[in-house]
């Protein structure tokens, strides 16, 4: 009888199209950041901090989420990324729940998600957000995901997409196995 802890990650040829394009992702890592201390003020001082995290698919093959646990930084924080596939419109909606804010508005509902898909080597995807009681777009960008190292970027634009300040960057690398 298998292991329920164990996760099968996806052979990058056992499976194709844009319902799979996240199989990059399953299974643990060691995350990189590097954050933007003050977003949308000019602030050019960035914090640096490791986090783990491990993704895994849903049941029938609707999306995938991942945990994020930060090591050092903001003690006790954890979030997750749910990523839903829709079939119909072939793209993906991604939605980050944390114990923070729990990713829920005013009237308990899942905040907006950030919506796209991949194309030329590019996850892109973009949403509305309210940020510090103003609304701002944002997008997320996944690249390197054929990669060892996949990396992903966080940036908003308070000037309706004119211009962009990243503030959050994730760099992943699987964890070293124990001998």
């Amino acid at each position: 009888m298998p292991t329920p802890h164990l996760i099968t990650i996806p052979s990058p040829a056992a499976a194709t199209g844009p319902a799979h394009d996240f199989d990059f992702l399953m299974g643990p890592w060691h995350i990189r950041n590097t954050r933007l201390v003050r977003r949308l003020a000019g602030c050019n001082d960035w914090e640096v901090f490791d986090a783990t995290g491990c993704a895994r698919p849903l049941p029938g093959g609707i999306g995938n989420c991942d945990d994020f646990t930060p090591l050092a930084w903001n003690a006790g924080f954890v979030g997750t990324s749910l990523r839903i596939y829709s079939p119909a419109t072939q793209r993906w909606s991604i939605y980050w729940l944390d114990n923070a804010t729990g990713g829920l508005d005013a009237t308990g509902c899942l905040l907006p998600p950030v919506v796209g898909g991949f194309a030329d080597g590019v996850g892109r995807f973009e949403g509305e957000e309210l940020f510090e009681g103003r609304p701002v777009r944002v997008r997320f960008e996944w690249t390197g995901m054929h990669t060892s190292t996949p990396r992903w970027q966080q940036a908003f634009s308070d000037d309706a997409g004119a211009t962009w300040e990243v503030n959050w960057v994730m760099e992943f690398t699987r964890p070293l196995r124990a001998p």
